[in-house]
């Protein structure tokens, strides 16, 4: 019985390679409807921040004016839209609509004493026509949050007077400013409302104010604050769904902001009631709009091609500047980002894109892509148990019988979990048998060629580099296919496991190094563990962790760049159009060429492969960004092989004349 069933194991290899084959090509058609998809949207949209404008002009000798010009400098410079917040009285203050006071002021204005009871906000209109549409505003706004207004007269000016403290009362959201709505849309300019779930949820109110919204051009709506509209008061009126019959309704779409410490909450479910109507867009805060015009403008164009964004939101704000003694502000900044040759807008569209109102992608997903993707579990199973084979051999089969239990329990209880589990496995199981099937060839050239010459090491390594790349890259259409959804595109759903992906294949290529080149695993594990730890071991263990965590840091979008390292980046980007990861082409595939070479003649060389799989792991890892079109990864990766394969082949010359000269000199400096 043990001797069948150890046969079996060692017959299903075979059979476990071509279930991995007919998973790839299963793979496929679900890959061309990704990359359909990628391809279904690309107009891209620049959008100006009217509160910061309104906030610089409010500096100027004549605000008006000032407003105009910057509003015609931005539309000329290729910005097209302007997103308007719910205005506050604040804001209306500052667009000279209105005069607000609090009680001290009025004391003051009527030289009377401060009442320590009344701490009233009270509000004068500039004017008859803003008193007209702006009065039945305010006091709507009030009194459905039941704070009592009055009538106040200021002079000859009507005004209101407010039953709450300045401080709150200027923070009230309202609805937007009709006079800069007006304003903008004369001008020209598309409108991206801003809206709050600060105001009470009024289902009929809101189908008013998205109807005004539609008829005037509004195609998407972005939200400020930590939740949608709606959400709050979901569990009393199920709004969300409400809200999102009236987008579908008058046919407005939805944007959401990358890179949030925390995903707004209820846009997961708003995306997916409106059928994932919503665009990804990257926001340029007001702090970092007076970088380098260069920097910003390889920023934006970075962003649309790498990341499948389609809006830039552009921040500016007034600041104090000591050294010119004046008020300053980055907008002639960010309009030079913008225009030229080497402007971004240029940029953008000789990357194919297009200026317009940004547009979702349209779905591609056949029904028929469940049924190849059970072929792709199936391969990606017998992915996950050809790794384990090649440690315990006598488990292959039973690892891939519980793999298609497990699989099928997971996919009826927790889909999502399922599919990131098994794609996990496939991006840490590829690359480790690349690497271990390297090794082993290389000892077995070795065994039969103990003498082999410079030109045919350089001949075998060469192939087993292509040959490992090809088997480290053959993860990449099964998490493709197993992470083939819009959510994932849009980041509303992320791959997890990153940091397992980045430290499985070099914690299991370390184990095979250093346990399996023996006669026995425990003979090897006994050897090493009675090693004497000296001072040497424990100073390497510490640069060794030290290596480990900067590596782990590295994972993320938040690592630390080395000095010199944002400008190589950006040289990368402009010289080859998309930019290779550096830890690859000059790191681990350089390494791994080098120590392949070396090990044909030094056994210990292959320590080197613990290191040099992190170039076939960063491969698989690429792709696992599901938010980069797939051919711009494909891109990457080869790229990323082609400057290594270079890089390598001058690392394996500089180590050939090494060897060589200690051929020559080792036995005159070892003569006694």
């Amino acid at each position: 019985m043990i001797r069948s069933w150890q046969r079996w194991n060692d017959a299903s290899r075979k059979w476990l390679w071509i279930l991995v084959i007919v998973g790839i090509v299963a793979s496929l058609p679900v890959i061309v409807q990704r990359v359909q998809t990628e391809s279904s949207a690309n107009k891209v949209e620049f959008v100006f921040n009217y509160r910061g404008l309104l906030d610089i002009a409010s500096y100027q000798a004549n605000p008006a004016a000032y407003m105009d010009e910057q509003l015609e400098r931005l539309k000329a410079a290729g910005v097209n839209t302007i997103a308007m917040f719910e205005s506050t009285l604040d804001e209306l203050s500052k667009a000279r609509r209105i005069m607000v006071f609090n009680a001290l002021d009025v004391a003051k204005m009527t030289q009377t004493v401060v009442s320590p009871e009344g701490n009233y906000t009270y509000i004068a209109f500039t004017s008859t026509e803003n008193e007209q549409e702006l009065r039945p505003m305010i006091e709507e706004t009030f009194r459905n949050l039941d704070i009592p207004v009055m009538p106040w007269r200021y002079q000859d000016r009507e005004g209101l007077a407010i039953g709450l403290g300045m401080e709150e009362a200027v923070m009230k959201p309202m609805q937007m400013d009709p006079f800069a709505f007006a304003m903008l849309r004369d001008k020209g300019f598309n409108i991206l409302p801003r809206l709050s779930d600060n105001i009470r949820y009024d289902q009929d109110a809101l189908d008013q104010e998205l109807s005004f919204l539609a008829e005037n051009g509004v195609k998407r709506i972005l939200f400020d604050g930590e939740s949608v509209k709606g959400y709050q008061d979901n569990g009393a009126m199920n709004s969300l769904q409400g809200f999102a019959d009236l987008l579908n309704k008058h046919g407005i779409g939805l944007a959401a902001i990358e890179n949030l410490k925390a995903p707004q909450k209820g846009l997961n479910t708003l995306a997916y009631l409106t059928d994932y109507n919503i665009v990804r867009l990257h926001s340029l805060s007001d702090t970092e709009a007076g970088q380098d015009k260069k920097t910003l403008s390889d920023r934006f164009v970075l962003a649309t091609k790498d990341r499948n964004i389609r809006m830039i939101y552009l921040n500016a704000s007034p600041s104090k500047d000591a050294a010119k003694a004046a008020i300053t502000n980055p907008i002639n900044n960010l309009i030079d980002s913008l225009q030229g040759p080497e402007g971004a807008i240029q940029r953008i569209q000789d990357n194919g894109f297009e200026m317009g109102q940004a547009e979702a992608f349209e779905i591609h997903d056949s029904s028929w892509q469940k049924y190849l993707k059970a072929f792709v579990v199936l391969g990606g199973v017998a992915f996950c148990a050809l790794l384990v084979s090649y440690f315990i051999a006598p488990l292959t089969l039973l690892v891939f019988l519980l793999g298609l239990i497990g699989s099928a329990g997971l996919y009826v209880l927790k889909p999502t979990l399922f599919e990131q589990a098994l794609a996990l496995g496939v991006a840490i199981s590829a690359p480790t048998i690349a690497t271990i099937l390297a090794i082993r060839k290389v000892k077995e050239i070795k065994g039969a060629h103990p003498d082999i010459s410079a030109g045919r090491r350089l001949t075998h390594t060469i192939v087993l580099y292509i040959k490992t790349a090809l088997i480290s890259l053959a993860a990449v259409p099964f998490v493709i296919a197993l992470l083939n959804n819009i959510t994932y595109s849009l980041v509303l759903n992320q791959f997890r496991g990153v940091s397992l992906l980045h430290l499985g294949p070099i914690f299991l290529i370390a184990v095979y190094v250093f346990l399996y080149q023996g006669s026995s695993v425990w003979q090897e594990l006994r050897n090493w563990l009675r090693m004497p730890i000296t001072l040497i071991w424990v100073v390497a263990a510490a640069v060794l962790g030290v290596a480990a965590l900067y590596y782990l840091s590295r994972t993320g979008n938040a690592g630390t760049l080395l000095p010199g390292e944002a400008w190589f980046r950006s040289f990368l980007e402009n010289t080859f159009g998309v930019r290779p990861r550096n830890k690859e082409f000059l790191l681990a595939h350089p390494l791994f060429i080098v120590g392949i070479f070396a090990a044909f003649r030094y056994r210990w060389a292959l320590y080197a492969m613990v290191i040099a799989v992190m170039g076939q792991l960063s491969m698989v890892d690429t792709f696992a960004h599901i938010h980069t079109p797939a051919v711009l990864s494909l891109i990457r990766g080869v790229l990323g092989l082609g400057l290594g394969l270079i890089v390598g082949l001058i690392a394996v010359l500089i180590w050939h004349i090494i060897e060589r000269c200690w051929d020559k000199w080792s036995p005159r400096l070892l003569k006694p």
